[in-house]
């Protein structure tokens, strides 16, 4: 489409469903799932043939509209109405794709699910066993092949419970009910249960970390080549008016929207110091499109009435800077830059940048301030602003200096990171801020902790030279507090660097340039940087989500905790993605905080880590659960008799189902401690603790199967032998004799018709059996109902306790009740007294012995971690391994030189290094390095 095709488009919305390009065309404000309008420009004048996305390799999102986009305003030169192209639709838009990946989200690979599948198909195994038992016991007794089927079946629905996966759910759900109450939204409940494994979290910087709003600390200004003494903004005094007021009032993405100045927080602030004022244009000439800025009444005296903002060049994560072209009212044309200063210096004339700009931005950053850059320059009269490209905006500026801005530290930062790094859990800062600026925050924030190194790792690539270099520089800590002036500098940092670590711990920090030159150049290094990494400055969104997997890749459990759109995709593909931001962007990330403060990410794990623990208690439960009522059933097999109805449904409704949905009601211990829980349900322990249980209840079992038989008043064909003569209920029902009799029923034939009698299971196996394992239901919920120090302690689950009291008064009374109706429903028979005290006797001893078996060998960390010392276990984990190698390694890591990609490779012992091919960078080239 021909330039120059965009009116003006007051308030519209794109057509549902579509993602559209923008023609060229003056900027149009939209905010796409954002908090603050967004600048979208033009496609730039290119007569070359390559597709628009590849001339616009550097950042082709900024000409963009995406689906779902609010047009909040359009400007055009008044000619033709604005055009977009569509370029996709539906679920193809990035919005669809979005709305996708949370119908059909990524499968979480956790060992969890995948040793819950092995589960199963052990309970199905011994399922399998119990029907070739089941079916050589009644085919050998001679029953119909019908009954043996039947019976064989009934054996996998009780190995198997079905019951399981609504245990867990429960689990799930009111942990993320209890998030919930603590303003965590969750839209990916199977990913609370990876939460309790997270022992990496990265975190932005800017709005996460420290304060939203930056406080203009003051202006240093370059003059000639030195830098002028810093002016300190005071509150109502407005900025001097020079070319660096100019930036600040015109290079902004600021829009006036119903009287209100809206835009970004940093921009805002800027603006708001100069006390200019922003108004729309009135004229229908060359300005119809433009942004005029006025001196307000407050602000100093300027020689100009105004200036208009013909054309800007909007900032961008990937490019780090923007550019604006302005007018003065009947005045020349002019040109302003911001942005971050190692970007912006590479548009200056060497001649205008003070040989002291390192220092004096090394200066300000090493303390924590967000240090901006700004340049100008003045256009030769005559030239057509309209055709000018950013190529040709953005050369020979003058550097003008420094705009300083403060970032302070949130009050709950520093406490929240200490309390992860007792827990032994990494804290990482992935921002797109100064390195120096991160550095300090570091510090500040306690992950730099005193007396560790800081290693600033640099690596880059030459033009004419086919290996990339890697540098590594120590940093010493600045001993001198923030309000000290500049020439105090070099007497505090001291001489060089020593030339070794000893044994103080270190810390890599390295830029976003230098992650994509090491991503590409020296693969073979980047985990053992990764190891110690803990700054990363300068990242690009897409060098943000590449950072978190490669955290992944080690074996790291990786969280993300971030507010804005720069951090969906790091949000997206961490294990856990923590966004403090409830704007549309965080839909991408799986956990949404109402509040925007870091306190949700340690509240997160301990959920998470309590709604783990509770997933293995159910599995265990329920796997005990099954076994004992298998382990009932096949004894009873033995004598051809099994578990009356209601004996079963007392025990799966009023026993399982109760506790399944109480057992997970525990909430999560307050404190974290410095161990994470079992990820796997093969672990040891939890094997150790499953398998002795089984064999505690069969021994129960087995013990009152045989002992009852051997009892003096036991009697296989009478069940009155045991109690006095008024137990009359038993009377009228025939003694089984076996299923021939009890499970089939009597058949009498009169008159060529059948009659079949009730079925019939009562004996005194049957009896003493399922009180046993009923009761031993109960005993297991309770050894297996984990409290500290994960979850809260189980006398503080009131609804647990009272079901657990309830079902057992109600079990006792079965064991010592004698109610004639109440033992013919439940197809009991009575029991002398002295027996049902044996039983109870059996119970309390099982319990003891499993209780301490659990609390003393299956609990004891200390026991596990002798054992494993002994046998010479290590973890298998990628980063354990490599932390034993790199521990083993005197010589890393490498201080004060300069190597190149072959020598590194050799100096390290790994594989030759190479230049992966499909490597997509994520950066713009910057001169001097390859494209």
């Amino acid at each position: 489409m021909p330039p120059g095709h965009c009116p003006a488009c007051p308030e519209r919305v794109l057509p549902q469903g579509t993602e559209s390009r923008f023609a060229p065309s003056s900027p149009v404000w939209s905010p796409p799932g954002e908090s603050i309008p967004v600048t979208k420009t033009c496609l730039p004048r290119d007569n070359g043939q390559q597709p628009w996305q590849a001339s616009c390799a550097d950042d082709y999102r900024r000409h963009v509209l995406f689906c779902g986009t609010q047009i909040i305003q359009a400007k055009g030169d008044g000619r033709e109405p604005a055009k977009a192209v569509v370029l996709r639709t539906g679920f193809n838009t990035a919005k669809g794709d979005l709305v996708r990946s949370i119908l059909y989200p990524k499968p979480m690979n956790f060992r969890l699910y995948r040793d819950a599948i092995r589960f199963l198909m052990f309970l199905i195994g011994i399922a399998g066993i119990g029907m070739v038992y089941t079916v050589c016991v009644f085919a050998l007794n001679g029953e119909a092949a019908g009954e043996v089927v039947k019976k064989a079946l009934d054996v996998i629905t009780i190995a198997v419970p079905p019951a399981l996966p609504a245990a867990l759910t429960s689990g799930i759900i009111y942990t993320q009910r209890r998030l919930k109450r603590k303003g965590i939204f969750c839209i990916s409940p199977q990913r609370i249960n990876v939460c309790g494994q997270l022992n990496l979290i990265c975190f932005d910087k800017t709005g996460t970390l420290t304060e939203d709003g930056l406080d203009l600390w003051g202006l240093v200004l370059a003059k000639g080549q030195s830098f002028q003494n810093a002016c300190s903004f005071s509150p109502g005094s407005p900025v001097p008016w020079g070319p660096a007021c100019g930036a600040m009032v015109s290079c902004h993405s600021l829009v006036l929207l119903d009287g209100q100045v809206q835009g970004d927080p940093l921009d805002l602030k800027m603006f708001e110091a100069t006390h200019w004022e922003i108004e729309e244009s009135k004229d229908d000439g060359e300005l119809a499109c433009a942004m005029i800025v006025k001196p307000g009444p407050k602000a100093s005296h300027a020689p100009i009435r105004g200036m208009a903002i013909l054309h800007q060049f909007p900032f961008s994560s990937a490019l780090q800077r923007m550019s604006v072209i302005v007018q003065e009212f009947s005045g020349d044309h002019h040109i302003f830059m911001k942005g971050a200063p190692e970007r912006v210096t590479h548009f200056c004339h060497p001649n205008s940048v003070p040989p002291s700009f390192t220092s004096q931005l090394q200066f300000y950053t090493s303390r924590g301030f967000r240090v901006i850059a700004l340049a100008h320059k003045t256009l030769p009269a005559g030239m057509p602003a309209a055709s000018l490209t950013r190529e040709d905006v953005e050369s020979n500026l003058t550097f003008l200096g420094f705009l300083i801005l403060e970032n302070r530290l949130k009050r709950e930062t520093r406490p929240v990171l200490e309390e992860l790094t007792a827990a032994r859990i990494r804290n990482v800062m992935v921002t797109g801020d100064n390195i120096q600026t991160a550095i300090t925050v570091a510090r500040e924030a306690g992950m730099i902790l005193p007396g560790s190194r800081v290693i600033l790792v640099e690596a880059s690539a030459q033009v004419g030279r086919p290996l990339a270099s890697i540098t590594w520089k120590l940093v010493e800590e600045s001993k001198i507090d923030r309000c000290s002036g500049p020439e105090d500098r070099h007497s505090a940092l001291g001489g060089g660097p020593p030339s070794g670590l000893g044994s103080s711990p270190f810390h890599f920090c390295m830029s976003g340039s230098s992650y994509e030159v090491i991503t590409q150049s020296f693969g073979h290094l980047l985990p053992k940087l990764l190891l110690n990494g803990t700054v990363f400055a300068r990242m690009s969104p897409a060098q943000k989500a590449s950072l978190v997997q490669e955290f992944q890749k080690m074996d790291y459990f990786v969280g993300m905790c971030g507010d804005g759109a720069n951090d969906c995709g790091a949000l997206k593909v961490a294990h856990a993605g923590i966004s403090l931001s409830e704007q549309e962007a965080s839909v991408a990330s799986p956990f949404t905080s109402r509040t925007p403060s870091v306190e949700c990410v340690p509240e997160l794990i301990r959920q998470g880590r309590a709604a783990l623990v509770t997933s293995f208690c159910m599995f265990k439960y329920m796997a005990l659960y099954s076994i004992i009522q298998y382990l009932g059933i096949l004894l009873l097999y033995w004598q051809l008799n099994t578990f009356g109805n209601y004996q079963f449904l007392f025990q799966d409704l009023a026993i399982t189902t109760l506790i399944g949905m109480t057992m997970s009601l525990n909430g999560a211990y307050p404190k974290l401690v410095p161990f994470r829980p079992a990820a796997r349900l093969t672990s040891p322990p939890l094997l150790l603790s499953v398998a002795l249980n089984i064999l505690f209840s069969l021994a129960l079992q087995v013990c009152g199967f045989v002992l009852v038989q051997k009892q003096p008043w036991y009697s296989a064909d009478d069940l009155l032998s045991a109690c006095a003569p008024r137990n009359t209920s038993l009377m009228g029902s025939p003694a089984p004799t076996g299923l021939s009799q009890g499970v089939h029923g009597m058949r009498n034939s009169t008159g060529g018709e059948e009659k079949e009698e009730e079925e019939s299971y009562q004996s005194y196996e049957n009896t003493t059996v399922w009180l046993l394992s009923t009761i031993n239901c109960l005993l297991v919920a309770v050894v297996f109902s984990k409290g500290k120090p994960f979850r809260q302690p189980v006398h503080k689950n009131y609804v647990f306790v009272f079901v657990l009291v309830v079902q057992l008064a109600v079990c006792l009374f079965f064991l010592f009740a004698s109610l004639d109706e109440l033992y013919a429903r439940m197809e009991l028979v009575c029991t002398p007294s002295t027996w049902r005290i044996a039983l109870l006797v059996m119970l309390m001893v099982t319990f003891a012995v499993s209780f301490t078996v659990e609390e003393v060998v299956i609990e004891n960390r200390a026991l596990w971690s002798l054992l494993k010392r002994g046998l010479g276990y290590q973890s298998a984990s990628s980063y354990q391994k490599l932390r034993r190698a790199v521990a083993s390694d005197s010589a890393w890591p490498p201080l004060g030189k300069t190597d190149f990609s072959e020598s590194v490779a050799l100096s390290v012992g790994c594989r030759e290094a190479f230049s992966n091919p499909a490597f997509k960078s994520h950066e713009e080239p910057q001169p001097g390095l390859h494209p």
